[in-house]
């Protein structure tokens, strides 16, 4: 069934939420300058429309503003003086108070938020007389540490009582609608840092800058480009041409923006203007999570972007967007260009990616640390998350932990003499026929009844080995995967339709209906959806079943033959020998994780070539 609170009427939105509605609905006159610059408007209409079509909160209307990057280039643009943007921030926050928000897709975001704030990660380094910090960010730290460092040794030769703090502005879920959680963990820094004396904060990332100024209450910021400006030291001298990436969240920022180019410049670079750049410059695509939703609708901001930067290395001041933007074209952060100026015009610079930007983040962390001079020394342990959810992070570390424990047991009780796999498969070899029909029979009603399929394929392998492991295991999985797609299309149509809806399923439909059997093949080798919900998913499409079929079985089968390898030798492995079998089957299964990862830079490389991309 649908969720009745999707269903109640206008009246019960929130206060701001219909004070935004009416003011977008009476002021908007359609005059399109916001559609002719931005691709989401032009995708669903003009703000006017949007908001009409939002009378009721249908479900329809609450996935909509997830596919906004948030960048505020609608209001620059509006004659009218209208900011959407407020609008599809608040839709967002809707969404997310009628439980509709959770897209699974940014769970990889929310985990790095959530890792951001942990006591692992944070660090406040508070020295006596503090009154000011430097607030380097998540990504910063991570890709650019000794950036960092110089940064701050910079600081500290104005300001010898300088702090640093390495925490998370909570930006991201800010922007995905989750406001009381957002606000709580920001409220309990803020709080801190005043209790603590501190009444500036010198931010580096544009994010950190929009979050502190609206939600510090009587802590001053600016970035840190603007008090580097402002110094005496002398540039490291370099010759070129570059343009500048203005960040979205900063276009109203003249103070930041000319402290850029007044660093450039004082190295001696000459500084040309893209198209859009200061108040009307263009979204990076990271902007909102939209990448993570619609990485072709956030694509379009990227070729655009590319496109008027014409072969000229870019300079940004936002960690993020320079990531964003280096798969496609020359560019660079401002750190590196003051610093290694020489080295970031030939391209020879580079910000570290994960995983070693998390390394680069404890190493910092540890290196402030062990440094002097310093009166106060906090790690964050406060979360507003409930307890439920921050325990889910902790079921890996248990299954290692598991199985470590069982690995161990066997090998020190002399246990494994009773894990013999050849009289496990001889047992089952006894019943004939009958085994594998009934094995093939659970895998078969497995993802019709949502049950999770890795531990069948693990106990095939094991029961019937490597071979006929993945004759049965296919067969069953191919065969329940087929009952699943007919379910949807001919048993239970419109139930599925109910719980299969927002952005990611619809852009599903889509992609099938232009690309056919190439959407089935891509997503059984590059996971993007629940598998499971999947099969149903592809029962509402147009797509033939026998595409759909064939499709479905030979994708499978590269993932299905890694596992059921690794699996056949499992019980070896827990008695504590490493056969040949475990190392193949260990290798096929890395293997098959990495095609994700290969995909994607295959994508970005498509994508910075101006190529079309294969479907999501």
């Amino acid at each position: 069934m649908k969720d009745e609170t999707l269903q109640q009427p206008a009246g019960l939105l929130r206060p701001r939420l219909r004070e935004l509605l009416d003011r977008v609905r009476e002021g908007c006159t359609e005059c399109g300058g916001c559609m002719t610059e931005c691709t989401f408007l032009r995708r669903h209409g003009t703000p006017k429309s949007i908001a009409g079509g939002f009378a009721t909160a249908a479900e329809a209307a609450l996935s909509l503003p997830f596919e906004c990057s948030l960048c505020g280039l609608c209001g620059a643009v509006c004659p009218e003086g209208l900011t959407p943007t407020d609008l599809f921030l608040e839709m967002r926050r809707e969404a997310v108070d009628r439980s509709f928000g959770g897209f699974p897709e940014h769970g990889p975001l929310l985990s790095y938020e959530r890792l951001g704030t942990s006591r692992r990660f944070t660090l406040y380094r508070l020295p006596e007389g503090c009154s000011t910090v430097f607030f380097p960010g998540c990504a910063l730290s991570g890709s650019r540490p000794a950036g960092v460092s110089k940064v701050f040794s910079l600081l500290r030769q104005a300001d010898p009582a300088m702090g640093i703090v390495f925490d998370c502005c909570m930006k991201p879920s800010h922007g995905l609608g989750r406001e009381r959680y957002a606000h709580a963990m920001f409220e309990e820094m803020r709080n801190y840092l005043a209790e603590q004396g501190v009444r500036e904060v010198l931010v580096a990332c544009p994010n950190c800058r929009e979050m502190f100024d609206s939600l510090g209450r009587g802590l001053a910021v600016r970035t840190v480009y603007e008090a580097l400006a402002e110094s005496a030291a002398p540039p490291e001298q370099a010759s070129g041409t570059v343009t500048v990436h203005d960040p979205c969240v900063l276009r109203h920022d003249r103070a930041a923006q000319q402290a850029v180019r007044t660093l450039l410049r004082r190295q001696g670079l000459t500084v040309e203007e893209m198209a859009h750049s200061g108040r009307t410059t263009l979204c990076c695509g990271q902007g909102g999570g939209v990448n993570l939703l619609d990485p072709d609708l956030a694509g379009s901001w990227v070729r655009q972007r590319v496109g008027e930067a014409s072969g000229r290395r870019v300079v940004g001041y936002c960690a993020a967007c320079v990531q964003a933007l280096a798969d496609h074209a020359p560019a660079s952060h401002l750190l590196d260009m003051l610093f290694n100026p020489q080295q970031a015009l030939a391209g020879r610079v580079k910000g570290a990616a994960a995983p070693f930007s998390y390394l680069n983040r404890l190493l910092l962390k540890r290196k402030f640390r062990r440094m002097g001079g310093v009166a106060v020394l906090r790690e964050r342990t406060f979360s507003a998350e409930p307890e439920s959810v921050r325990k889910l992070s902790w079921k890996p570390f248990v299954l290692l932990a598991l199985l470590a424990a069982a690995v161990a047991g066997v090998h020190l009780s002399g246990a494994g003499r009773y894990l013999q796999q050849d009289q496990l498969r001889g047992l089952i070899a006894g019943y004939g026929a009958l085994a594998p029909a009934v094995y093939i029979l659970i895998y078969s009603l497995a993802p019709v009844l949502f049950l999770p399929g890795l531990p069948i394929t693990i106990a095939g392998g094991i029961l019937f080995g490597p071979f006929w492991g993945v004759v049965y295991t296919i067969t069953g999985a191919t065969i329940g995967a087929s009952l699943a797609f007919l379910t949807a299309r001919y048993l239970a149509r419109d139930w599925v339709a109910s719980k299969l809806t927002g952005p990611g399923w619809a852009r599903l439909d889509r992609e099938v209906e232009r690309h056919g059997w190439k959407v089935v093949a891509f997503t059984r080798l590059i996971p993007a959806f629940p598998f499971n919900l999947l099969n149903y998913a592809f029962g509402l499409t147009k797509i033939p079943f026998s595409h759909y079929l064939v499709a479905t079985f030979f994708c499978m089968l590269p993932a299905c033959i890694a596992f059921i390898v690794f699996s056949s030798s499992l019980l070896d492995l827990i008695r504590g020998n490493l056969s040949p079998t475990a190392l193949v089957g260990i290798a096929l299964v890395v293997a098959v994780s990495l095609i994700p990862l290969i995909y994607r830079r295959f994508k970005a490389r498509r994508a910075a070539g101006g190529m079309p991309g294969e479907p999501d």
